[in-house]
């Protein structure tokens, strides 16, 4: 598939998503960026357009990119307990529900934040 249509093909994903998924100061939305190197990870009130607390594993030492994917949720799940959010509503990006992205969302709810 070439580059231009794979992306296009995300976009349209990932606008499908988001017209379902929305986030508020109560439950915010829980959105995962995964590039080819690192992953991101963003606790979103959509009501205000704020980012309550974010994380990446952009600092974290060297390894596998799963187990890195997995601190990131350990880490969003830390930082979202500090901001006060204790459930959040997952937003997967457009991608779907394995590897990395799987491994975020259960780091996360392994630290306690309810997804």
């Amino acid at each position: 598939m070439r580059p231009e249509r794979k992306h296009a093909a995300l976009a349209r994903r990932h606008a499908r998503v988001r017209t379902k998924v929305s986030g508020t100061t109560g439950r915010p939305r829980l959105a995962v960026f995964r590039s080819n190197r690192h992953i991101y990870a963003q606790l979103i009130d959509d009501t205000t357009s704020r980012t309550l607390a974010a994380a990446s594993d952009a600092g974290l030492p060297e390894g596998d990119k799963t187990a890195r994917a997995r601190k990131v949720g350990e880490l969003i799940a830390e930082r979202g307990r500090a901001a006060g959010v204790e459930s959040a509503v997952f937003d997967r990006g457009g991608r779907l529900y394995q590897g990395r992205v799987q491994a975020l969302a259960e780091g996360a709810r392994e630290k306690g934040l309810q997804i």
